[in-house]
């Protein structure tokens, strides 16, 4: 999992929400040796030390609120990959810990951890993010699409629905951008193949309401399809919660923001792939995910279906 910041003072990891950091004292190693992140010559490395909010083992990562890096990052929490997946198993809620932090092209990775307190195990995060499974019923959230039209997500039940998370002004090309014209080749994709078209829809969610209106959507969206005035946007929509619908649509597919400087949104990623009965297919919180592997879930759900 990966966030950013623009140069110079470039952050990596998701930024959830600002917290204050713990103290710790206690000490004891765990950490492995540097992943390939490491080895890049674009990366570079600083000390960070906070405690432990969440473990995911499937996939490797933690949430951390970590202490303030001088001159990098302030008090925040935020979501990391492990240079070694394995070290999930020996983490736990509420433990503090100093790590190394890798930044590079891809993205942030903890490595060399060693734990400094174990965990105070009555210690809950302030806030719960939902991380998408396979199977979950994908609630019937209310959006404002291009159009100024309101829509459900259950309209969208009978098809496979691919649903990404951008804002129209991210400054980072491998963040919304990319999700975007990773849509826009899956649009055109599907567009060669007229079965698939027809049972298929895209949804770019903008977490932006304030800024990303109707009328801002329509443009962006119609310069990353391509089609300009011309889009009817009928296959690929460009939508936003209402403002007080936010909060509860990014906890469920686990997005966190935290304004950045200059009116930028530091921010996780959240993609996911939604079936025909509503349920999450397959859900990608980084930029790692290519429209090949999105394509293959989508023809393996309407294969099933046959």
């Amino acid at each position: 999992m990966r966030l950013h910041r623009s140069a110079p003072r470039i952050l990596a990891g998701f930024f959830l929400l600002l917290m204050a950091a713990l103290p710790g004292c206690k000490r004891a190693s765990i950490g492995s040796q540097s992943s390939s992140v490491q080895n890049s010559s674009s990366a570079q490395t600083y000390i960070v030390r906070g405690v432990i909010d969440s473990v995911d083992t499937t996939h490797g990562s933690v949430e951390l609120t970590n202490e303030n890096i001088p001159g990098v990052m302030e008090p925040m929490t935020m979501l990391y990959s492990l240079a070694n997946p394995a070290d999930a198993g020996a983490l736990h809620v509420g433990d503090t810990i100093r790590a190394q932090l890798v930044l590079g092209n891809a993205g942030a990775t903890l490595d060399e951890i060693v734990i400094l307190r174990q965990s105070q195990l009555n210690r809950k995060p302030t806030v719960q993010y939902h991380t998408p499974q396979p199977g979950d019923v994908v609630p019937d959230f209310a959006l404002v699409n291009q159009s100024g039209r309101r829509i459900y997500l259950h309209e969208y039940r009978g098809k496979v629905l691919l649903l990404t998370f951008i804002y129209t002004r991210c400054p980072l090309s491998n963040y919304c951008p990319l999700m975007s014209r990773n849509f826009a080749e899956i649009d055109k994709s599907l567009a060669t193949e007229p079965k698939l078209y027809a049972k298929t829809h895209l949804l770019s969610i903008s977490f932006d309401p304030q800024y990303d209106t109707p009328t801002v959507l329509r443009s962006y969206g119609e310069a990353y399809t391509g089609r300009y005035t011309q889009e009817k946007f009928k296959h690929w929509e460009f939508a936003a919660p209402e403002a007080t619908d936010l909060a509860s649509l990014l906890q469920w597919f686990g997005v966190g923001i935290t304004p950045g400087p200059d009116k930028t949104l530091q921010h996780s990623l959240s993609t996911a792939v939604i079936g025909q009965d509503g349920k999450v297919l397959a859900w990608y919180p980084t930029n790692e995910w290519t429209p090949q592997q999105a394509m293959q879930v989508v023809r393996g759900a309407l294969q099933a279906e046959k």
